[in-house]
């Protein structure tokens, strides 16, 4: 079976794009718009990875983070920040967080899936 993707993005665009790459590449995604969506649909579902943007509604995404760290369900999920934070020290706070990478939004369209593959791939191996 596919892995699953939770996406987390409160940009519309955003994520009807990423939703649509990974469909396209045969992963079955599940979304969430805010912080607090993603909690509970990350529980709901298990999924195998975490797409999670950083700046979100209701609960910001490194507080999502630390949340689902503590939980003992979600110490291994693969949490990958992708976030238009970039600064200087902005990837060591994502992993600080509990977050495993860190991708820069906007992505890079033809790079996208192939890196989120090689995440997963790596988890596996």
């Amino acid at each position: 079976m596919a892995p699953l993707v939770l996406i987390v993005e409160d940009i519309e665009d955003n994520l009807i794009l990423i939703k649509s790459l990974l469909e396209l590449a045969d992963y079955r995604v599940v979304e969430a718009r805010d912080g607090r969506e993603a909690l509970a649909q990350a529980q709901a579902h298990h999924p195998d990875l975490i797409l999670l943007d950083m700046s979100l509604p209701e609960i910001d995404g490194w507080t999502v983070a630390r949340t689902l760290r503590q939980l003992p369900d979600f110490r291994s999920t693969l949490i990958v920040a992708l976030t238009a934070h970039a600064m200087h020290g902005d990837r060591e706070k994502t992993l600080e967080a509990g977050c495993d990478e860190f991708m820069t939004k906007p992505i890079d369209v033809p790079s996208f899936v192939p890196a989120v593959t090689k995440i997963l791939e790596g988890q596996r191996g």
